[in-house]
């Protein structure tokens, strides 16, 4: 087990961040709509991903050890430089902060001015569907973490460890103060996994590719500080520059983009 729990805590980081979003969501369905069609369609939700996680994990397994992890990190290393970008562009002033209170806020607006319906045995189909969805896409990320870190490592089990230990502190947090985890530093967690998913995609891709790495699994040791120095250069370097053109223009530098369509991001 000892062996594992880098694998644990680095799933886990990962998949804990999909969980607040998806906590979020579950939250203003159960909170303004509810609760039963709520859990129905989060229950539904689970039961697709269980499906898709016992078939692609016996699946993805079979490939040769060299072609899985060129897969796998190619897929890792371009996943987590999409979570990268946007964290620097945030930490940068160049898109909105991820402000999971004001995200609650809107889907609560959205569910009170739903229509209620009832359909196929769910007395609040509205309800159902927004639990479904949400759980669903946030889901969908956390099952590409737990397949593509536990194929890689041949540790499939360990990696739904660290995916379910994510989810129930998480919910079960998120359930005891009814409330989204606004307080959780969620912007810099997910510049931490956008560093580690980078990290370790390059790292694995590299090996598939016949890369031999100096110090085999120990340069992932140098890999990680690298990838973060140049991120949190690159976010200053931006930051820096967004300030020098708002002053410039004579009023305060304005984001770019703001968070909009949902809250996943």
């Amino acid at each position: 087990m000892t062996a594992a729990l880098p694998l644990v805590l680095t799933v886990f980081v990962a998949c804990a961040v999909e969980a607040i979003e998806a906590l979020t969501i579950v939250l203003a369905a159960g909170l303004t709509r509810e609760w039963r069609s709520t859990f129905q369609g989060m229950a539904a939700a689970l039961l697709v991903l269980a499906a898709i996680v016992a078939v692609l994990g016996s699946t993805i397994t079979l490939l040769p050890l060299t072609a899985l992890r060129l897969v796998v990190g190619a897929l890792l290393a371009i996943f987590g430089l999409q979570w990268l970008r946007k964290a620097i562009l945030r930490a940068a002033g160049y898109k909105a902060l991820h402000d999971e209170a004001s995200a609650y806020l809107r889907e609560v607006a959205a569910a009170k001015a739903a229509p209620v319906s009832a359909r196929r045995g769910v007395n609040d189909w509205y309800a159902f569907t927004l639990s479904f969805k949400g759980v669903l896409l946030e889901g969908l990320e956390v099952v590409f973490i737990v397949i593509t870190f536990g194929a890689n490592q041949h540790n499939l089990g360990a990696a739904v460890v660290g995916a379910a230990l994510a989810v129930v502190v998480v919910a079960v947090t998120g359930f005891v103060i009814r409330a989204p985890l606004a307080k959780v530093p969620e912007n810099a967690l997910k510049f931490a996994v956008g560093i580690m998913l980078t990290s370790f995609g390059t790292f694995w891709g590299a090996e598939g590719a016949g890369v031999r790495w100096p110090g085999g699994d120990a340069a992932l040791l140098v890999l990680v500080p690298v990838v973060a120095a140049v991120s949190l250069g690159y976010a200053a370097w931006l930051r820096r520059s967004h300030r020098l053109s708002g002053a410039a223009g004579g009023s305060q530098p304005q984001t770019a983009w703001s968070e909009t369509g949902g809250v996943t991001g």
